[in-house]
C-alpha cells in the first residue's frame, strides 16, 4: 500500500464556447450563456478531466469602459464555478497566466470586469489585487426585460504603477 494517495490531475486550459456555455447554464450563472458575436477566449479549470470553473474574456462591447478603450482593455466577461470557492482559483489562474498572454497579443494593458453591487461584495476582485475603476448602472436587460443594476467596474493591469494611479482616482468607486 502506498503512502501517497492518488490525486487526480488539475489543469487550466483553453475550452470551447460550447463547453463554457454548458457550464454557465448548469451552474446557474445569473447572466446565462455568453452570446456575444465575437468569439473571445474561454478557459476552464479541470479536476480529473471534469470542468469545475470557467472564465471567459472578450473585447469591450462599448467603445470605452471606465475611461479605457477597446485598444487598452479586454473584458473578463464571465467567471463561474460549480463551487463558490473555485471562482477565486479560476480568477487567479486567469489573471496570472491567461491575461498576460492576451494582453501581449492584443497590445492592451487592462482587464475589466463588471460586478453586480447587490449580489457581490467585490472581495473576489479586491483580494486578488484588482482596483475599482468606476461605477455604472445598466439599462434594461434585452434578454430578460429586468431593470438595470448598479455595478462596480474592476480593473487589473500587470503594471503596478497603472493600478496604483487608477486606485487613487477611483476612491469611492467601490466600498
Amino acid at each position: 500500500m502506498s503512502d501517497r494517495p492518488h490525486v487526480p490531475p488539475v489543469l487550466f486550459e483553453a475550452i470551447t464556447r460550447i463547453e463554457l456555455n454548458a457550464c454557465l447554464i448548469a451552474w446557474g450563472h445569473r447572466m446565462g450563456p455568453l452570446r456575444r458575436p465575437t468569439r473571445g477566449w474561454a478557459h476552464g479549470l479541470r479536476y480529473d478531466g471534469r470542468l469545475v470553473a470557467v472564465a471567459s474574456a472578450d473585447t469591450l462591447i462599448r467603445p470605452s469602459v471606465a475611461g479605457l478603450t477597446r485598444g487598452e482593455a479586454i473584458e473578463l466577461s464571465r467567471l463561474c464555478a460549480d463551487r463558490p470557492d473555485l471562482c477565486r482559483v479560476a480568477l487567479r489562474l486567469w489573471r496570472a497566466f491567461v491575461f498576460p498572454a492576451l494582453a501581449s497579443a492584443r497590445g492592451c494593458s487592462w482587464a475589466v470586469s463588471y460586478q453586480d453591487a447587490i449580489h457581490h461584495s467585490g472581495n473576489l476582485y479586491r483580494f486578488d489585487g484588482w482596483v475599482p475603476l468606476a461605477r455604472s448602472r445598466s439599462g434594461i436587460d434585452s434578454r430578460t426585460g429586468r431593470i438595470g443594476r448598479d455595478k462596480t467596474i474592476w480593473g487589473w493591469s500587470e503594471d503596478r504603477a497603472l493600478r496604483n494611479a487608477r486606485r487613487g482616482r477611483a476612491r469611492g468607486a467601490a466600498a
